[in-house]
């Protein structure tokens, strides 16, 4: 009992910092998950390399964040995202010559920045991507339809699930649950639909699904990486759920295929 009330509190106040920080201004959300950037790439580099000496890293990964989420809110030009390209190299010729078993770390470097700092940093693009009423829900659908899936996949295979996903990688995970939360997923977008003139019915169940598969897939992927380091969980943030990866895997996962999506979809 007392397990599930802890639960229950850090998942509200979770939420409660997530959308608040939407509802409140654009600036104060930048803030938000650029402090969850820098938590979760402590937490990829702790679960990955074989150094203690991420600051050269983390610092690349916060700037990439800063860079792409400034541009995502409009605050300044795109060009600047090509900075990018050059801090990779220093990056790498910085730990070829520091440290050893520099491939391996340095391979895990360049991923954080795209597993972590970039899809971070293009949630703040979600802001403004489109003309919208009202002007964040793009946004704030990105984390209900995820946290929809998520809870009603866990509550359907709770109770009906029988065939495994993928027992080797996630062995609570089953068919049953994954096709249970796609369909509570499609109901929350219809209710978007009617509730907001943001895109068409045939979009939001589209959007829907690609978030669906992209959040399951990111969970997954999370699961292979804690199950390879060999920990239950990435951090101890939040009491009852894990860490910072263990909260975002699904939306980091699914965020680079919403910006997609909604840059192509008319």
């Amino acid at each position: 009992m007392k397990e599930i009330i802890t639960r229950t509190t850090t998942g509200i106040i979770f939420i409660a910092t997530v959308i608040g920080s939407i509802l409140l201004h654009s600036l104060a959300f930048f803030v938000v998950m650029g402090v969850y950037t820098t938590i979760g790439l402590v937490e990829f580099y702790k679960l990955t390399t074989h150094t203690k000496n991420y600051l050269i890293p983390l610092t690349f990964g916060l700037i990439t964040y800063t860079l792409i989420g400034l541009t995502g809110l409009h605050l300044i030009d795109s060009r600047y995202t090509l900075l990018m390209i050059p801090l990779a190299f220093i990056l790498m010729a910085t730990e070829l010559f520091n440290s050893r078993g520099s491939w391996q770390n340095l391979s895990f470097y360049l991923m954080s920045f795209v597993y972590i700092a970039l899809p971070f940093g293009l949630m703040n693009s979600l802001f403004y991507i489109r003309s919208t009423s009202p002007e964040s829900i793009l946004l704030i659908s990105l984390f209900f339809l995820v946290w929809t899936n998520d809870v009603f996949a866990y509550l359907t295979g709770s109770f009906f699930g029988k065939n495994k996903l993928m027992e080797r990688i996630s062995p609570k995970k089953t068919w049953e649950g994954t096709f249970g939360g796609l369909f509570f997923a499609l109901i929350a977008a219809y209710v978007f639909y009617l509730f907001t003139d943001s895109l068409s019915l045939i979009n939001w169940l589209s959007y829907a699904i690609i978030l669906v598969v992209s959040a399951t897939v990111g969970d997954l992927a999370e699961s292979m990486l804690k199950r390879n380091s060999g920990v239950k969980d990435s951090g101890t943030l939040f009491p009852g759920h894990g860490g910072v990866l263990d909260r975002f895997d699904a939306v980091l996962f699914a965020t680079p295929f919403a910006y997609v999506f909604f840059n192509f979809v008319t």
